[in-house]
């Protein structure tokens, strides 16, 4: 064992028995001459410039920390204004759906077809107002006929074309461009 000793602390074999045993038996002597072991020298040396290694490392983070806080907060506002960003665009994309929504040819021709019915509607409503008018009060003249007539023929002429379009379209011969 005294053998290993030596090998491993070469610095010891030069010391004799009561060296040896004083070492063991005085706390100071013995840290005196711990401390002078080439190992542990090495191991204090290693030691300090980790210390001074992990001392650079710090200055140089304390150095990067405002740069470092400032990136994270631009970082922050960069992605709070895309995630306004990105629910605006659903929102647009949504707005977007309902307009063109009002422009499909399905839509369109359902409007024609309410279109058509209420022109009907219109110009039978002004035909039976007309007759219950001309029911209970004197005999209208020329120019109230002719007004009615003028009136109810424009109202039916509208109402002919829509029921040809709706006719035409249920045919085939529209054809609607997405330009």
């Amino acid at each position: 064992m005294s053998d290993q000793l030596f090998i491993d602390f070469p610095e010891l074999a030069n010391l004799s028995r009561q060296d040896l045993e004083d070492l063991l038996n005085d706390p100071a002597y013995f840290q005196a001459t711990f401390h002078s072991l080439r190992q542990v020298q090495a191991f204090y040396q290693g030691h300090s410039d980790l210390g001074l290694a992990n001392e650079s490392i710090a200055k140089n983070n304390l150095a990067l920390q405002d740069k470092l806080y400032s990136l994270r907060n631009e970082t922050q506002e960069a992605f709070n204004e895309a995630k306004a960003l990105e629910a605006r665009w659903a929102d647009l994309e949504k707005e977007q759906r309902d307009v063109y929504q009002r422009f499909t040819p399905q839509f369109l021709l359902m409007r024609l077809r309410h279109a058509t019915t209420a022109q009907d509607d219109q110009s039978e409503a002004l035909a039976s107002a007309f007759v219950q008018a001309s029911s209970t009060a004197p005999a209208p003249g020329n120019g109230d006929i002719d007004a009615f007539v003028k009136e109810f023929k424009n109202m039916r002429n509208i109402y002919h074309k829509r029921v040809m379009w709706g006719e035409r379209w249920t045919a085939g011969e529209v054809a609607w461009r997405d330009e």
